[in-house]
């Protein structure tokens, strides 16, 4: 017993969530699980879902310690998303709150845990990507949350994800804002995105909004290469029409010239 305990203090931190599943792959049984938490090793937190106890700091575990689990323990394909990477990566004026609504990206849903999506205090906001035909190491980095390495949507991608979120999560003025700041996109990134999308729409609003903050790395897209379909789409309703990408726009997002 005293090596799984030795185990368990050197694989895990306080204060981090602590998964059944994960401990019965390490050796350690759900009686044992018991005995630990019982004998304050453990805490619960829901149905084969515990954590380790922080008596210095009074850790409880936060949506950072939950997506750590995930992806270290079971191994799910996820990552932070949208609004919430890009904030994460200083690229958004809106401080993060307490209670923050978090983007996670995940293809399914279904495949996230109870636990996961009733997690206390906690509103999640999902990204599917569904549209893309494939996501690659490429479109991920590692940012630093809470004290959590965790997996995160390039800027490219986060910006993508945002405008593909557009009313739904997220409005089109705001992410009219969100753009403004993203001058150091990496044009080829950008590229690589747009051709894999079919997302007529997003594409045609993700041009739309480079173009109207004048940055530079989209003079540098060949847009003969992204999918833009045909026809009109209204986007918002009482707006402007764009004829350049046949997109109606909110009347603030209007270039000065027109």
């Amino acid at each position: 017993m005293n090596s799984k305990i030795n185990w368990l203090v050197n694989h895990t931190t306080p204060g981090s969530l602590v998964l059944q599943q994960w401990l019965v792959e390490n050796g350690i049984s759900h009686s044992l699980t018991q005995k630990y938490a019982q004998n304050g090793w453990l805490k619960k937190l829901f149905t084969g879902v515990y954590y380790r106890p922080d008596p210095i700091k009074n850790h409880i575990p936060n949506w950072a310690d939950a997506l750590q689990a995930l992806a270290d323990q079971i191994h799910l394909q996820i990552h932070i998303s949208g609004l919430t990477s890009l904030t994460h990566q200083g690229l958004s004026h809106y401080l993060p709150l307490k209670s923050e609504k978090v983007w996670i990206g995940v293809r399914n849903k279904q495949s996230l845990p109870k636990w996961f999506k009733e997690f206390p205090n906690q509103n999640w906001q999902y990204c599917n990507n569904s549209k893309l035909r494939e996501l690659s190491d490429k479109d991920f980095t590692i940012v630093l949350v809470n004290g959590k390495e965790l997996k995160a949507s390039t800027p490219e991608l986060a910006a993508y994800e945002a405008v593909d979120s557009i009313g739904k999560h997220i409005s089109f003025e705001h992410t009219a804002e969100l753009f403004q700041g993203l001058v150091n996109l990496s044009p080829r990134k950008v590229q690589s995105l747009l051709n894999r999308s079919k997302a007529v729409q997003t594409n045609r609003i993700f041009l739309y909004l480079s173009h109207y903050h004048d940055h530079q790395w989209v003079k540098r897209l060949d847009e003969s290469q992204i999918e833009l379909g045909s026809g009109k789409r209204q986007v918002v309703t009482q707006g402007r029409y764009d004829e350049r990408y046949k997109i109606t726009i909110p009347e603030s997002l209007i270039p000065k010239s027109q």
